[in-house]
């Protein structure tokens, strides 16, 4: 017999959100350069954008922040964190920095250089800047199923473990000082990443010397997702597939704003006691003592807590539930989605959804805008603006391989009936979906375009 998948807690606060009218968000586009980041959350009806650091904590958690130790150095709180960290992940050197990109810059300042090249599963946003910012190239090597968006294969997220093996044959020693791995993949879909493909991704490390390092941010949605698809993992529990994941892996980075269910911090773990005793000295100058690399004392408790709660099987069973409901709806109805569902959003089609524009048109922002001023649904546009490229001779902007909106559902917080609210109003855009005008960015920063680039609409 079926049965209803219900959130498995009791809402306690509630907070008001916003309702405007169509003219009202017509100017707050405006104002915002139609870039739905520049938007203030006053005028967001609902908030979709990232589901980093925006979960709702738990009952436990608000008791933490009180026990939180604020003390300099060795403070009550960083023990608990340690201990946590390491029980869960499995390594010893366990460094607290303010959220994932500080681990990145610690990491890839550290060992990247330039002319070198960092191979990954896909890298995401920050994770591409860091690496390029210090001269080395960050290289994605996706399996070839995800590239078909609408294929139902279940490890969309995989690392293609024949072309690493390629690549690492390929460089020579010292030009590739890393490699990581991203649980689940967020840049393709949030599909996640099989245990035998991450054991696979150890085996050819270990072969070529280069160490292993995994974006741990969505780790315990993976362990679910495996758990349910992956071949004789359906009895295993999730702490366990959760720490088989980092096995053979030198270390881990992670942002604790994902699945520690925090609204802030993160952590770099590693085996390595050279880098990591590298990595406590960079700590210090740029983010704090490495008791509590730039967080509070009661954040370190909230994250703590946070990680544990993650692992919960009726949490999770409810989170992915919850993300499948959302994607099975829009796509039964004929809206392009991506396929199949992962953990923690859903990912939008734009070139599909918006098929009368041309890539270089920027579907992607195109749809989020029209999402946006049709019923303040905040997205956010993960393709073209994100990930293209300039062409280094005409300057212009070259399409990404896709144009996709992420509908990132933050942890805890929406219930079922604004979730079909949702549903709902991407219906009624699709059926109008050929009125939706091409974007055209008009001012844009050096990286990292996304968060501050300004569009109008093409005439």
């Amino acid at each position: 017999m079926s049965r209803t998948i219900i959130e498995p807690f009791r809402i306690k606060v509630v907070e008001p959100i916003g309702q405007t009218s169509r003219e009202e968000r017509r100017a707050a586009l405006e104002k915002a350069g139609y870039n739905l980041f520049m938007v203030p959350a006053e005028k967001i009806l609902i908030d979709l954008l990232t589901d980093s650091g925006t979960g709702a904590m738990s009952s436990e958690q608000w008791a933490g922040l009180s026990r939180g130790d604020e003390s300099y150095a060795g403070a009550r709180s960083f023990y608990r964190f340690r201990d946590t960290v390491r029980e869960i992940f499995g390594f010893q050197h366990i460094i607290p920095v303010h959220q994932g990109r500080a681990a990145e810059k610690i990491l890839f300042g550290l060992r990247a250089k330039p002319g070198q090249t960092i191979p990954s599963n896909t890298h995401f946003d920050t994770t591409r800047a860091n690496i390029e910012w210090r001269g080395a190239t960050a290289l994605d090597l996706p399996v070839p199923e995800a590239e078909n968006l609408s294929d139902e294969a279940p490890f969309k997220g995989n690392m293609n473990l024949a072309e690493l093996d390629r690549v690492l044959s390929e460089t020579g020693e010292g030009e590739i000082p890393v490699v990581m791995t991203t649980i689940t993949n967020n840049s393709l879909g949030g599909h996640p990443v099989s245990l035998e493909n991450l054991r696979g991704t150890v085996e050819i490390c270990e072969r070529h010397g280069v160490p292993g390092f995994v974006d741990a941010a969505r780790f315990a949605e993976n362990a679910y997702l495996v758990k349910r698809r992956e071949p004789g993992q359906s009895t295993r529990s999730i702490p366990t597939i959760a720490r088989e994941q980092f096995s053979g892996f030198r270390g881990c980075l992670m942002s604790a704003k994902k699945d520690g269910i925090a609204n802030i911090g993160g952590f770099f773990a590693t085996d390595d006691a050279d880098l990591a005793e590298e990595a406590r000295q960079v700590l210090v100058v740029t983010e704090g003592f490495p008791t509590y690399g730039g967080l509070a004392g009661r954040d370190l408790e909230a994250i703590a807590i946070g990680l544990r709660e993650v692992l919960e099987e009726p949490y999770l069973e409810y989170r992915i539930a919850s993300t499948a409901y959302l994607a099975d709806h829009l796509h039964n109805e004929g809206v392009p989605v991506v396929r199949p569902a992962g953990g923690h959003a859903v990912y939008l089609d734009a070139r599909r959804f918006l098929s009368h524009l041309d890539p270089t048109d920027l579907p992607g922002q195109a749809l989020t805008c029209a999402l946006y001023l049709h019923a303040g649904i905040r997205a956010c546009e993960i393709g073209t603006v994100m990930f293209g490229t300039i062409d280094s001779e005409s300057g212009e902007l070259e399409p990404a391989p896709h144009d996709l909106v992420r509908l990132a559902i933050p942890r805890r917080v929406y219930t079922q009936s604004q979730m079909d609210l949702v549903i709902e109003s991407i219906l009624e855009l699709h059926a109008d979906r050929e009125r939706i005008p091409a974007m055209r960015m008009a001012w844009s920063p050096s990286a990292l375009r996304h968060f501050t680039a300004r569009f109008e609409p093409a005439t």
